[in-house]
């Protein structure tokens, strides 16, 4: 919707992982450069890990981008609670290979197999294990004894896995010291800082076709870093809503005072709230539905009033048509969400 109004080419802020949209950071930068030197030498784990919404999948998909012209037989699991059998199961289908109704050994078996052929043709086998806090130790135990499959003393799998914080405390137990000791690399995400949220959202914008238009007032980008403490899956959450108000409001300069609408607007939506009627000078609730409100085109004033007293009356009027604007703007806002995601279900056959 906004991309027609701001004469984009895209939509520059989405949630899913595009690798087209890599950003490269301080942080990510070297995180791809632990990958690209774990590729190098083939063997081991390399472990990456970060907050939700830091940027570990755009990574993978980044990398894997790379290896498209490379020998490199690649898969990737995004895991969730399975058992140390299931885990194999997953590994198997993710190369490809038969498993329902298999044993361990048999598993296992085609395993090796596959391995030592794409070793003989030459290709190198890379297992991509994401959200791998979720895995139980024994899971993570069965990916090392992948590790135990050798050609002339060289590994045939190489696992990188990455996952949140969580996935540290898991490596640091006491049976985790084998895999450990196959380690061979290991860096922490860490969010963008301020400059970088700067120089992201404009990356991204630029990627698109934006051209200044909406242009980005002075302390806008310190209030979404502020917001989103420098996490780019929130960054992109509020910009993309922040895209939309100023469409709907046909906005081509936003400002830290658009942030605060949207970002009271996420908020409630995330707490189920609802927002507090303003109250009148005299202190006194505002009612939008009174009954007794004067009809006509203006409020009804008397001669006899104090000019002090119509003009308050007159305030408080306009500040009742100010907040039915608002609220019809907002309800307006929630229309659009609510229509683009019914037609993003009617693209689903």
């Amino acid at each position: 919707m906004y991309e027609e109004f701001y004469r984009l080419n895209g939509k520059p802020f989405r949630l899913t992982p595009d690798q087209r949209f890599f950003f490269d950071s301080r942080v990510h930068h070297r995180a791809m450069a632990y990958l690209r030197y774990g590729l190098k030498q083939g063997e081991g784990f390399i472990v990456i890990t970060g907050g939700i919404g830091t940027g570990k999948t755009m990574l993978v998909r980044a990398l894997l981008s790379e290896l498209e012209n490379r020998n490199v037989m690649a898969a990737e699991l995004v895991t969730t609670q399975v058992e140390p059998e299931d885990m194999l199961r997953m590994v198997c289908a993710s190369f490809g290979l038969a498993h329902e109704g298999m044993n361990k050994a048999t598993m296992l078996h085609n395993l090796e197999v596959i391995a030592r052929t794409s070793f003989a043709e030459g290709k190198h086998i890379l297992l991509i294990v994401d959200e791998a806090q979720n895995l139980p130790a024994r899971s993570i135990e069965e990916l090392r004894m992948l590790a135990n499959f050798q050609v002339e003393g060289r590994s045939l799998f190489q696992s990188f896995l990455l996952g949140q914080d969580e996935l540290h405390h898991i490596l640091e137990g006491q049976s985790m010291e084998q895999l450990r000791q196959r380690i061979i690399a290991s860096y922490h995400l860490e969010p963008l800082s301020e400059e970088e949220t700067k120089n992201y959202i404009e990356y991204r914008l630029k990627l698109v076709g934006w051209n200044g238009d909406p242009s980005l007032e002075h302390g806008l980008v310190a209030g979404i870093y502020a917001f989103a403490s420098g996490v780019p899956r929130r960054i992109n959450a509020l910009c993309d809503r922040l895209l939309l108000y100023g469409c709907i409001e046909e906005k081509h300069a936003l400002g830290p005072d658009d942030l605060e609408v949207v970002q009271t607007e996420m908020m409630q939506e995330l707490s189920h709230a609802r927002p507090q009627p303003e109250k009148r000078a005299s202190g006194q609730v505002a009612d939008l539905d009174a009954g007794d409100r004067d009809s006509g085109d203006g409020p009804a004033l008397t001669d006899g009033q104090p000019l002090a007293e119509r003009l308050a009356r007159l305030e408080a009027e306009l500040r009742d048509l100010k907040r039915i604007v608002r609220h019809e703007r907002k309800l307006l806002r929630k229309a659009v969400l609510l229509q683009l995601d019914l037609e993003a279900y009617d693209d689903i056959d």
